[in-house]
């Protein structure tokens, strides 16, 4: 009975003390919310609210203790250092296959928050995996065992950091040409599952942004398409792909990146649209992913100076990350810059240096380089020194660290998705690297998407081609055309052609038709279409394969057949020839105004 008793007594001490910390923790959330967001409270309230938490907390909390995430995240962040918050909010990359000393420096000597996984450290994807299990360990052994957020663009089609055995697949334009939801939710889940494997926790897509400007080459097949609501639709379902696989999706670039030609990698592009236009056309996507609780926006570099009269690039306007993004649009997720060393950025502020403190200043939670800064760099040095001079800057990197902590804390200890493993299992990753459910799944999405630009006799089969010249640059457009096709030719060139490549070709595939009936002719760029133009006058049946970005093909009526596909994909390539050799129905839409 003793036993009894005592256990009911202890019982109800925890019942007692989890009443007494759940009001307590519904006093802080009101006061919080009473006084308004961490933006619009002056230094020592919000300096207050960090206290309060870690006040309430016992004194070897860290991120890994059972308690309600936005109280710990406070709590956390009233006991760092200012080294330890602004180390929490900057994320950067890596050069070459394996992360060096120096980022292992930033991550376990300073407590760096994120990590970015670019193109040149992916050849070998296991190594990949080691190498994000190294710097998971080196950020676990520091007192508060934050784990770090592990990114990537892997947005499907031609943008794919990710390489080794990842599907390449047929891309966001060919999603807009089928137009169904589903294209979009099964895409982001097997490319999310690939990159989980590896232990990447954060992708950064889908990609929003309006294909408005057709001589745009940094968007162009990237983009849904050109209709905003649209485009939100399928970006909407992209997420929620993403998040059901267990990676945080990234929509990208805020405010819109689709109404210019120009890189912002290169220089800031400036878009000159009206406030009216701006709100009707490139906001609506992201308006309606903000409705979905979208947990993270990427600030694109790019000028609207008819809407912020300063001309600051977004990623450094407190106009459009705060008082739009935040305060109009009510949204609540992370905001992380585009890559700070882009030009874009940079030649704006004036320096590295500069143009950090306006990204945070800004709004920004997360701040990304490409490069890993040298300890001693000036956007380190700079802003570590304004934290200590300037109360309004350090209380904006508490609510940046702050932000970023929480959300960690809602993904790792997730209960409802499984997140990316901290440490990958090696094992594993040729289970999921290439995900085989979705190689049959992007292969039909590949053919929903092919849609006709021209027709004069579909299909064209083996009976009805006589001898068929392939002229083309990829492997699997000959593969495959060898297949559909048995009394062929080959007349090859390279899939980028500079000048020099272009004329030559031009000038000699005219002078190879002569013994065929038919030329089948690969079209993804400016320089190709040149090369299929020299077919004008040949009197032979021509068809055009349009892949990548579909305008290439639009000044090529002269051709009896116009198919276009939106990659370079051997998805793509496959439902191309299927679709000419009458396989299945063609039943794909060019997803903008021509």
């Amino acid at each position: 009975m003793k036993n009894v008793a005592r256990h009911i007594f202890f019982v109800l001490v925890l019942c007692i003390n989890s009443l007494l910390f759940a009001q307590q923790e519904i006093d802080l959330l009101e006061s919080n919310k009473n006084s308004g967001s961490t933006e619009v409270l002056n230094s020592s309230e919000a300096a207050d609210i960090y206290k309060q938490a870690s006040d309430l907390l016992p004194k070897n909390i860290d991120f890994w203790s059972d308690y309600p995430s936005d109280i710990l995240a406070k709590a956390i962040v009233g006991r760092m250092s200012n080294e330890e918050l602004l180390s929490q909010i900057l994320m950067f990359g890596w050069a070459g296959a394996e992360p060096d000393n120096l980022l292992f420096q930033w991550v376990g000597g300073r407590g760096l928050g994120s990590v970015k996984v670019f193109g040149w450290n992916t050849d070998d994807i296991n190594l990949v995996a080691k190498s994000i299990t190294a710097l998971q360990k080196s950020a676990a052994s520091r007192r508060f065992k934050i784990p770090l957020f592990v990114a990537t663009d892997q947005e499907g089609g031609w943008i794919r950091h990710v390489k080794g055995e990842t599907a390449v697949t047929p891309g966001n334009m060919a999603i807009g040409s089928s137009g169904y939801p589903v294209d979009a939710w099964y895409s982001a889940y097997y490319i999310s599952r690939e990159i989980k494997a590896l232990g990447i926790n954060m992708n950064f897509a889908p990609t929003v942004d309006l294909f408005t400007n057709h001589d745009s080459t940094i968007i162009g097949t990237r983009s849904f398409g050109d209709d905003p609501k649209k485009s939100g639709i399928l970006g909407a379902a992209w997420a929620n792909g993403s998040i059901t696989a267990g990676v945080i999706p990234t929509v990208k670039h805020f405010p819109g990146h689709g109404d210019t030609q120009y890189d912002s990698h290169l220089h800031l592009p400036e878009i000159q649209v009206d406030f009216k236009t701006f709100n009707d056309r490139e906001l609506v996507p992201f308006k309606v992913l903000i409705e979905q609780n979208v947990p993270a926006v990427m600030s694109g570099h790019l000028s609207f100076p008819k809407i912020d009269k300063t001309g600051a690039p977004a990623s450094l306007s407190k106009y459009f990350l705060t008082e739009l993004l935040r305060k109009q649009l009510g949204y609540k997720g992370l905001i992380i810059t585009d890559d700070m060393m882009m030009n874009g950025a940079t030649t704006y502020a004036g320096s590295l240096s500069n143009a950090f403190k306006a990204a945070i200043q800004a709004g920004n939670d997360i701040v990304i380089s490409s490069t890993t800064a040298h300890l001693g760099e000036a956007l380190w040095t700079n802003n570590l020194a304004l934290m200590s001079t300037d109360k309004e800057f350090e209380e904006r990197v508490k609510d940046a660290a702050c932000r970023v902590i929480k959300a960690k804390l809602e993904y790792f200890k997730s209960k409802t998705i499984e997140p990316a493993p901290l440490y990958p299992n090696a094992s594993q990753i040729a289970k999921f690297i290439p995900d085989q459910e979705g190689k049959k799944f992007f292969l039909e999405q590949a053919c929903r998407s092919i849609a006709v630009k021209k027709q004069t006799n579909l299909p064209i089969t083996e009976k009805n081609s006589g001898r068929v010249l392939l002229a083309g640059s990829l492997n699997s457009f000959f593969t495959e055309g060898k297949k559909r096709y048995p009394n062929n030719g080959i007349f090859s060139y390279h899939l980028e052609l500079g000048p020099n490549e272009t004329l030559w070709r031009s000038e000699d595939l005219p002078k190879y038709v002569g013994g065929y009936d038919t030329v089948i002719i690969l079209v993804n760029s400016e320089r190709a279409a040149t090369i299929a133009k020299s077919l004008k006058d040949c009197g032979k049946r021509v068809v055009v394969f349009s892949i990548m970005t579909p305008t290439y093909s639009f000044d090529l009526d002269f051709a009896d057949e116009i198919l276009v596909g939106y990659s370079y994909s051997d998805y793509t390539i496959q439902a191309l020839f299927g679709a000419l050799n009458g396989e299945y129905q063609i039943n794909g839409t060019i997803p903008f105004e021509n």
